[in-house]
């Protein structure tokens, strides 16, 4: 096989992976938007600003591995990396990440709930 052709397949592999670290940010923030709830605008700025770092990563592979020369199939290996993950890994992993977001809500409400006890008894509120 020629180098340029390794090459090539290198790339793809790249892009795959890079497709598949975004969904998995993605699902981070997903997380994030169970354990601490907030309203549409909140969501849609999140959205915005993650799309922003998609786009950034997928240019920054771009520009580094193919010295910024646009490959469509680079992109379309992006977005197959996102979906490969979606549908193989996503389920098992978000399931994994709501398990560890559930248990930080868990111990944060704790703490808050110990902070207004110890203050109730310290007679500070009254």
């Amino acid at each position: 096989m020629s180098g340029r052709i390794q090459y090539e397949v290198w790339l793809m592999v790249l892009s795959l992976v890079t497709g598949a670290w975004l969904m998995l940010a993605y699902d981070t923030l997903r997380v994030f938007r169970l354990v601490i709830r907030h309203g549409s605008f909140w969501t849609g700025v999140e959205d915005f600003i993650y799309w922003l770092y998609a786009g950034l990563v997928t240019f920054i592979l771009l520009y580094e591995q193919n010295d910024g020369v646009f490959r469509a199939y680079v992109v379309g290996g992006v977005f197959m990396g996102m979906i490969l993950y979606d549908r193989l890994i996503s389920r098992i992993f978000f399931k994994c990440l709501k398990k560890i977001g559930k248990c930080l809500k868990m111990i944060l409400n704790r703490n808050k709930h110990t902070k207004i006890c110890n203050q109730k008894q310290s007679g500070v509120g009254e």
